[in-house]
């Protein structure tokens, strides 16, 4: 599912700062990146499965393994994860109302902060 028109996707925000943000709220980038590109991800454990907050970005200027990277952030996705084939995204996915609730609020504290020092 994707979380369109949540002003994430305008932003573009030095990653240092960026990082920092997201683990405050619980999205960790770790080892999802490569030289051009990003993915933070939230971990939910709950009763219907296991779920993934996914908010990717690419670097606009600098690369990403310098630490010294410009990131336009993308739409937000939440995604189911199937073992072992991964995390599904469509349509045709059933996420809990409070799941996706929770991830609202998450989504528009990270775009409230991340606006603050965003380009």
């Amino acid at each position: 599912m994707k979380f369109e028109n949540t002003g994430i996707e305008k932003l573009k925000a030095e990653i240092n700062r960026l990082d920092e943000v997201m683990h405050n709220h619980g999205l960790i980038r770790a080892g999802q990146w490569d030289y051009d590109r990003v993915t933070y991800d939230r971990k939910f454990e709950m009763k219907e499965g296991v779920f993934y907050l996914r908010v990717q970005g690419y670097a606009t200027e600098g690369d990403v393994d310098t630490f010294k990277a410009t990131i336009q952030l993308m739409t937000p996705l939440l995604g189911k994860h199937y073992y072992p084939h991964g995390v599904e995204y469509g349509e045709g996915e059933n996420f809990p109302a409070s799941l996706v609730t929770q991830c609202k609020k998450i989504l528009d504290e990270v775009k409230n902060e991340v606006s603050k020092f965003a380009e």
